[in-house]
């Protein structure tokens, strides 16, 4: 009975010495070694190997990246406007060793770290410059940042700025500019509008009245040109001329149009047409010489034309 007891004894020690001996580490972890209270080693990811009750991992620290949120900070601008800002933070142990000894608490460091950075930004800035310029805060914050945190074996990829918040009476003053100014563009944008609608209406009404006074010159013409091609009477022509004058006149446009030359002649033509034409007197009676006894008649004809 005793000798099982032992052996049990032995058993139960040996597998307690194995755990010890034994450490697994998971991916994306470390682990620190101590060895009587001194540094000794990292474990590093996979299975390891240590001197039981002599060796002491500690902690397993994350090497992923990690996100932090900090609480709203207020930080006075330079017009003297308390804003609260809330800031993101992205960051990396890239030394597990560093970050476990050379700083008590990182996230602490770098959030009072943060903060500080903030007021001395932004307290060089005015409100409307803060505003606009996240960008700007947030290289200013990395950099400083990460070069802070550089000896805590800590990484700062990035940081963000998740809200800037002034106070109540500054964003009721700023609804009513952003308001006013959205009506001015409308009432700008309606204007040129119109404006545009008008300048086109006029446009168009310029290019139509073009377009009929082409149309007609080019009836006129092609009238003409068949007329002249065709050798009509003088007659026919004035006619013609008559009928296409009412035509010319229609035109709400027409207060001054050209009468070519032909016109008057037609017109002359027209006039002799239809005006009865006066006799022509009567001729006095020649005189009848006489050579050498005989009697000769001489005929007078005048031209009436």
């Amino acid at each position: 009975m005793a000798e099982l007891i032992v052996g049990l004894i032995a058993a139960l020690l040996a597998i307690v010495l194995v755990l010890r001996t034994v450490r697994i580490v998971p991916q994306a972890r470390a682990s620190n070694v101590e060895r009587l209270g001194r540094y000794l080693r990292t474990l590093e990811p996979g299975l390891n190997i240590v001197i039981p009750f002599v060796d002491r991992p500690r902690s397993l620290i994350d090497l992923r990246e990690q996100v932090v949120s900090f609480e709203p900070r207020s930080v006075i601008t330079e017009d003297n406007l308390v804003v609260d800002i809330d800031t993101v933070l992205y960051f990396q142990v890239t030394d597990p060793r560093a970050a476990a000894y050379e700083i008590a608490n990182f996230l602490q460091a770098i959030e009072q770290l943060t903060v500080t950075t903030l007021r001395n930004v932004i307290g060089s800035m005015d409100l409307e410059v803060t505003l606009t310029s996240r960008e700007h805060i947030n290289s200013t914050l990395r950099g400083v940042l990460d070069e802070a945190s550089g000896k805590w074996g800590i990484r700062v990829n990035r940081v963000e700025l998740k809200a800037i918040d002034p106070p109540h009476s500054i964003k009721e003053s700023m609804e009513k500019q952003m308001r006013a100014d959205r009506e001015k563009r409308a009432t700008i944008l309606t204007a040129e509008g119109q404006r545009q609608a008008r300048i086109l209406t006029a446009e168009g009404d310029r290019q139509a009245a073009i377009l009929r006074a082409e149309g007609q010159a080019r009836a006129i013409d092609t009238v003409f040109d068949a007329i002249h091609r065709n050798d009509p009477d003088p007659k026919l022509l004035a006619y013609q001329y008559l009928q296409m004058l009412p035509e010319l006149a229609k035109g709400p446009g027409n207060t001054f149009w050209v009468i070519p030359s032909e016109v008057t002649s037609a017109l002359q033509n027209v006039t002799k047409a239809f005006t009865p034409t006066a006799p022509a007197p009567p001729l006095p009676p020649a005189p009848t010489p006489t050579t050498n006894g005989k009697t000769t008649e001489i005929q007078r004809t005048t031209d009436y034309s």
